[in-house]
């Protein structure tokens, strides 16, 4: 086999630096460098999305801090706004209760008035219609009519016992 031949070993050596010398310059003159570019491209791109993520970030971070802010605002002047509501609310009702509580007493008042009216319009009827009672019955038992002056004065008597 010639591979091992002695003799024939110093030329595939002389060939085999030849092609790695070939191979070395081709490679860093002509692959490497386009590899390079490539991957320093790559590389900056790379960066340059970083970058444009942090910076996106940002502003996604800065609008959800204005979100909340405004969130916050909102909810305290909603808070405002039914406090106000709640409070005007409050007086009306308040406003409302006093009217009508000085309505029925002006009714209780006046229903106590009508009462007291009726009240004596009643007793007044108890005192003649006491006094006709009276008289019918000591006619009835008499046989003659009754002394209106002394009637009157018993009917008083009695009342004025009774406290009407």
């Amino acid at each position: 086999m010639p591979q091992f031949d002695p003799t024939f070993f110093a030329p595939q050596l002389f060939w085999l630096a030849l092609t790695f010398v070939t191979l070395y310059f081709v490679m860093s003159t002509v692959a490497l460098p386009k590899i390079g570019a490539v991957l320093d491209e790559r590389q900056r791109k790379i960066d340059d999305n970083l970058d444009k993520a942090a910076q996106l970030k940002a502003e996604a971070e800065a609008a959800v801090a204005a979100y909340e802010k405004a969130l916050a605002e909102s909810r305290a002047h909603a808070q405002s706004v039914i406090k106000e509501a709640s409070d005007r609310l409050a007086a009306d009702a308040e406003t409302r209760n006093r009217e009508l509580a000085a309505r029925l007493a002006d009714q209780v008042k006046s229903g106590e008035a009508r009462i007291a009216e009726a009240k004596d319009k009643a007793l007044a009827n108890v005192r003649d219609v006491a006094l006709d009672v009276a008289g019918a019955t000591i006619a009835r038992l008499v046989g003659s009519p009754a002394d209106n002056t002394r009637l009157e004065a018993a009917v008083a008597a009695a009342l004025k016992e009774h406290g009407k």
